[in-house]
């Protein structure tokens, strides 16, 4: 008799799984949410494993410490949080492990925090055969709540930044063989390096989005990060919230020395470690936002319908039929 595996089920179908030892709705979102007397606190953790998400020869141990603590304050951000009280870190490293290794991790660490906020509260150390940065991450919930199941049929979906370059600046540390036919600009690699190595969050994204609300009433909205990639985040929007997910190819924002094909199509959408927050808001809500922050575009808007995924032109929706990336 086959016994079924992490790999037969899948990282989705296992955080469902175990979403059953806990109260109901607790791993809809990536942050949980602790309600207090005072302030509302939101709690994360985030993983990066080696040879999984990170060797010797992709990234520095100073960016990776970087890269650690901006991808939880990334999920903090993209569930409302207005200020990062702190993290713990836990340390699973092989005993042959260099201090100098573990001392720039933590220079890394501690220039994300003084640039974002918080700081080091404490963590564990242990032995283990890969080295592994395991952060949990505390922040102070804000005005608006940001939540996975927020968004509403007729709600615009909106994207910061552009995505894919983390993707191209991983595949660029890795040596990884381009097609003969494609020639990346000096300008695309040195961007996509730095989006890889030294992501970088928006720390005025929610002061923005108060500032642009045309509704006091209105204290929630639908929101994730891009961490898994585009196409993931906005699918998990769509099951979340029950509605479909309409996406325009023609408004994607690309990088302007990004290659054409369907190849390059699937890098943007299913890279991941971008770390871009992928949104909704009501149309004149997202309106005012977009006239104060360039750097953020309406990409699709959500309809009444099956949670999908959907292209205006359909001559697209092959491209959805790839799969995003596995831990298992």
């Amino acid at each position: 008799m086959h016994k079924e595996t992490l790999e037969d089920i899948g990282e989705k179908e296992l955080i469902n799984r175990l979403g059953k030892f806990m109260p109901k709705n607790q791993v809809i979102d990536d942050c949980a949410l602790i309600k207090t007397r005072n302030d509302d606190l939101l709690i994360n953790n985030d993983s990066l494993v080696e040879n999984i998400h990170f060797n010797d020869f992709t990234i520095c141990p100073k960016d990776l410490g970087w890269k650690a603590v901006v991808s939880n304050i990334s999920d903090l951000l993209s569930s409302g949080s207005k200020k990062t009280i702190g993290i713990t870190i836990s340390l699973i490293l092989p005993a042959k492990t260099e201090w100098f290794w573990v001392e720039e991790v933590y220079k890394g660490i501690n220039k994300a925090l003084k640039k974002y906020g918080g700081i080091i509260l404490g963590g564990d150390c242990s032995k283990g055969n890969q080295k592994t940065i395991s952060i949990t991450a505390f922040g102070i919930q804000g005005e608006l709540e940001l939540r996975r199941n927020a968004c509403k049929p007729g709600d615009i979906i909106l994207t910061t930044g552009i995505h894919g370059l983390s993707k191209l600046g991983f595949m660029i540390q890795s040596q990884m063989n381009f097609d003969n036919n494609v020639s990346l600009t000096e300008r695309l690699i040195s961007k996509s390096i730095e989006h890889f190595c030294r992501p970088q969050v928006y720390p005025n994204f929610l002061k923005n989005l108060l500032k642009t609300r045309p509704n006091k009433k209105i204290y929630k909205i639908g929101c994730t990060d891009s961490s898994d990639g585009l196409f993931q985040a906005v699918q998990d929007l769509a099951i979340s919230s029950k509605c479909k997910a309409i996406l325009n190819y023609k408004k994607i924002p690309k990088d302007k020395d990004w290659p054409k094909g369907d190849k390059w199509d699937e890098f943007y959408f299913f890279g991941g470690e971008d770390y871009e927050l992928v949104f909704s808001l009501p149309k004149k809500w997202a309106t005012n936002l977009t006239r104060i922050d360039k750097n953020i575009n309406k990409i699709g808007y959500f309809a009444n319908g099956e949670p999908s995924i959907e292209f205006k032109n359909n001559k697209k929706d092959e491209l959805l039929k790839n799969t995003p990336f596995k831990h298992f």
